[in-house]
């Protein structure tokens, strides 16, 4: 084997150096023997692979060419074929196939672009049997921030450029780095080589282990890397790395294994949380599924400017930096959290999605809906004083429920296979409905039964793929008779959207019927329908003032209704912490009891109760279900409160009124009542403390930022003059308080300081830092200082695509920022259809986010007229019907409630 990896370096090396067209003469000129296949195109057919074509292993050699931003490489992959083939179909995107054997002699082989398929077609058709496919290929590492790519750093003392090889797959991008089987379910064994420069430094990373190195192979001046073979595995998982970064020395899980963390120099050390969440989440989770973690490593890398938050390659999981970098004396504690639940994440994918992979991307939700739920039981297990499923209904549960409660929102599960539409999976439903509801049945079946339950599907599936359905079975297994899981959860799962369950008491009698919610109450959906004509199994708990007992009855989806009985109480609580994925609608003088029990005493119901309250009230406010005043009543004992997380749905309730609201009479009404909320409990913002915990510490974030959004003298100066000080002495603001210095400090700050403000970015190290100063670059109130921060966003050297996207994104929530971006998106389309061609789901989600921030019928008529003019900005329908619907909903909003908030306002100030 190793001659022939040297033959084949050679070779390629040769072709790179010189610019040869690779492509052997017999192959140029080859006839086509099964001429009636070539003739039919049966590739076309399909966008899916061949269910009876199996992949079994891989070998795979790889050099990148840092400076030349090329790489060239081989791979061999053994075959099963379970019926006769007249042809072989796999993956290829934007690589030159320079050759292509089966079972070493030469085949005809071309691409299909249109399906991304590279089509092998024999001499003549093949036999049901194994067979060794062998193809020969060379790419670029440039333009793409996906696939197998280049990336780069400045070193932080010599200010040098340094390149990187790295790899990002998920979720159909490994055939932009080696043709392959690029589907979930043809998962294989992977045994990977990597060449590498012999100095400065470089290593070699991927999955395995590395089980030995040839120096000076294929030629002087560079090393080639083998690694162990992996388990099996799907394509999307395979990692490759060749970087100069250093490690931390390796620490040892219960198990025994290593999990060692890299990065660039002079960030090792910035990694040590990073290692300590990982090393307390892995033995957790080992522990908890009662399953050894199956690799030998596992290794977590910060890569520059990587386009995601995380991703899980098994045993080499890479990060953004900002999702890993943890300095005790820089980080925010809300920046803490993030690293926390980001490890954590990452980690339950080794068993959720990388371990049992689902068998199609429409049931995603399996990989992360639980890797994003379990990251907040192994988080409360590294930091117990966390409060963690209280903090996870604004991280996960309110914000999906918001986007759930539109018309156009999807179910968990869609029947949707389309491959274009693969990237949408990855959205809030996925994660956050995903999680949301899995908690609700954890719920449901108690911890213990839940644990075991998975724990047995992940057994029962190792290595393989599953559908939702195979969870479903195994959960049954150990619930036994006590629930239907499917039932239940089709409901939840299959359909998109949630219900509101309405609460009456009669007496001693409550009333409990339920309907969809939907955030529009003009949708007309009668043309829409479901399996389950939009009802829900739905577990109701409930708690009174009698007892503290949390009570749990039946609301099925075959019953117009259920009458419970209960004691003659103050106040009734229904879905206790929220661990239901429902809203509840109580009458209004149940809502007053609610609310005077809250100003009584607030600690009467927990901070997740308390939370609940506010956000269903909001909601039911914003679809007409209640009055607004209820839902603002019930924001007037927050002076009293003490927790963040019930601070954090208000203001996030109170911010969104702000954006509706922006530029008319009520605004200011709102701003002085939220001043008048903040101004009891702001004494103590001031005090850079050490002593607070991590729920102080938010605490402390979420007011002041409130304050300086709205107004509040004290807040605003303190912000402006801190800025000016950092611009001046370099005096850093406290890291939880640092980016709303930063931010509302540049809202208030003139051309000079954005200038300086614009060096600093440039030339910041920190990644955390530097995001933090991009964001405020964002926060001018002046036009022309906006429109020039745009056109900067050009320079790709400067800014990467991810910048590029968080810039945009940021102006449009400037309140001036609005228009600036909108006209940017309609004379510079080309441009960003160009810039976002491998990953168009971020430029229809920006464009969403800016059309939906509209609130006129001019707006509506030059949107109409922008989407006929460009469909190419958009794939299909769904985000014009979305923001489309979001304008209307914005209009009418405002026609039915400005004035009686405005009102309510100026009688409570």
């Amino acid at each position: 084997m190793t001659s022939v990896i040297k033959w084949v370096f050679v070779l390629f090396l040769a072709a790179v150096t010189a610019g040869l067209d690779m492509v052997p003469e017999d192959e140029k000129h080859s006839e086509i023997a099964n001429s009636s296949i070539m003739a039919d195109k049966p590739w076309e057919s399909t966008h899916r692979l061949s269910p009876y074509v199996r992949p079994q292993q891989y070998f795979i050699n790889l050099y990148p060419n840092l400076q030349q931003g090329s790489f060239v490489g081989s791979v061999n992959i053994t075959i099963i074929l379970d019926t006769a083939q007249s042809y072989i179909k796999l993956h290829s995107k934007e690589l030159n196939i320079t050759e292509t054997k089966l079972n070493s002699s030469s085949v005809t082989a071309f691409p299909y672009p249109e399906n991304e398929f590279l089509v092998v077609v024999p001499n003549e058709e093949l036999s049901a049997g194994e067979y060794e496919l062998q193809i020969s290929f060379e790419g670029s590492l440039l333009g793409k921030p996906i696939g197998f790519y280049r990336s780069s750093y400045n070193d932080s003392k010599s200010h040098e450029e340094h390149y990187i090889a790295s790899s990002k797959f998920e979720p159909t991008f490994a055939r932009l780095a080696f043709p392959c089987f690029d589907e979930p379910q043809l998962k294989s064994k992977f045994k990977i080589s990597l060449t590498r420069p012999s100095g400065n430094n470089y290593i070699a990373l991927s999955n395995m282990n590395q089980e030995s190195e040839e120096i000076n192979v294929p030629t002087n001046g560079l090393t080639t890397v083998h690694f162990a073979n992996t388990v099996p595995m799907s394509t999307y998982l395979a990692c490759f790395i060749v970087c100069d970064f250093q490690s931390l020395e390796p620490v040892k899980a219960d198990q025994g294994f290593p999990l060692t963390v890299y990065a660039k120099s002079g960030e090792t050390e910035n990694m040590k949380y990073a290692q300590q969440v990982g090393i307390k989440a892995i033995n957790y989770y080992v522990n908890y599924f009662g399953i050894q973690y199956q690799l030998p490593k596992l290794d977590l890398i910060p890569i520059p400017d990587f386009i995601s938050g995380a991703m899980e390659n098994w045993g080499l999981v890479t990060f953004h930096e900002t999702r890993v970098l943890y300095n005790k004396s820089t980080t925010s504690i809300n920046d803490q959290e993030m690293i926390a639940f980001t490890v954590a994440h990452e980690l339950a994918h080794m068993w959720f999605g990388n371990l049992v992979t689902m068998k199609w991307w429409n049931d995603l939700w399996l990989n992360e809906g639980f890797a994003t739920y379990m990251k907040y039981k192994a988080t409360q297990v590294v930091h117990p004083d966390w409060d963690v499923d209280t903090s996870f209904l604004t991280h996960s549960l309110h914000f999906v429920q918001d986007e759930d409660s539109s018309f156009s929102s999807r179910a968990i599960v869609p029947n949707a296979t389309n491959l274009q539409r693969i990237s949408t999976m990855f959205n809030s439903i996925s994660y956050s409905k995903g999680s949301s509801v899995i908690r609700m049945l954890e719920g449901i079946l108690g911890k213990e039964v839940f644990r075991i339950g998975v724990s047995a599907y992940l057994k029962r599936f190792a290595f393989k793929n599953a559908e939702t359905d195979d969870l479903w079975t195994e959960l049954q297994t150990v619930a036994q008779n006590t629930v239907n899981v499917k039932k239940v959860m089709d409901t939840w799962t299959r359909q998109a959207g949630f219900p509101v369950v309405s609460a009456i008491r009669n007496g001693t009698k409550l009333t409990l019927k339920q309907q969809r919610f939907l955030s529009n109450p003009n949708t007309d959906s009668s043309n829409d329908s479901t399996p389950y004509n939009y009802k829900w199994e739905i577990p109701i708990t409930y708690t009174t003032s009698t007892n503290n007992t949390v009570h749990k009855v039946w609301l099925s989806k075959d019953e117009d209704s259920i009458t419970i009985d209960i004691p003659d109480s103050e106040w009734i609580k229904l879905n206790h912490r929220q661990v239901g994925y429902y809203i509840i609608n109580y009458s209004e003088s149940d809502w007053c009891s609610l609310n005077n029990l809250l100003e009584k005493n607030v600690d009467a119901l927990s901070a997740a109760d308390r939370s609940n309250l506010i956000h269903d009230a909001f909601s039911l406010a914003k679809a007409n279900y209640l009055p607004y005043g209820i839902a603002l009543n019930m924001t007037k004992y927050l002076s009293k409160e003490h927790h963040y997380v019930p601070w954090d749905v208000a203001a996030t309730n109170l911010q969104t009124l702000s954006e509706h609201l922006y530029q008319r009479p009520a605004h200011k009404n709102l701003e002085r009542y939220i001043q008048h909320l903040l101004e009891s409990i702001t004494k103590d913002l001031w005090n850079d403390s050490s002593d607070r915990n991590l729920l102080q510490r938010k605490l402390r974030a979420v007011i002041f930022k409130l304050g300086c959004a709205n107004g509040l003298p004290s807040c605003q100066t303190k912000a402006y003059e801190l800025f000016k000080r950092f611009l001046n002495d370099k005096v850093r603001p406290h890291p939880d308080i640092r980016y709303t210095v930063y931010y509302y400090g540049m809202s208030m700050g003139n051309d000079s300081e954005w200038n300086r403000l614009w060096d600093i970015f440039l030339n910041e190290q920190d990644p955390q830092e530097k995001e933090k100063f991009r964001d405020a670059l964002t926060a001018s109130k002046e036009t022309s200082i906006l429109n020039r921060l745009l056109q900067h966003t050009k320079n790709e050297s400067r800014l990467s695509s991810r910048d590029h996207f968080k810039i945009i994104s940021q102006i449009n929530l400037n309140p001036i920022g609005n228009q600036i971006v909108w006209d940017f998106l309609r004379d510079n389309l080309k441009y960003l259809v160009d810039r976002y061609s491998h990953d168009k789901w971020q430029l229809e989600k920006l464009m969403y986010s800016v059309c939906s921030r509209f609130n006129t019928q001019e707006r509506i008529g030059e949107m109409n007229i922008f989407f006929d003019k460009h469909p190419e900005a958009v794939d299909g329908i769904d985000v014009r019907k979305s923001a489309l619907e979001a304008v209307s909903n914005n209009i009418k909003w405002l026609e039915k409630h400005e004035a009686v908030i405005s009102n309510w306002f100026i009688n409570v100030i």
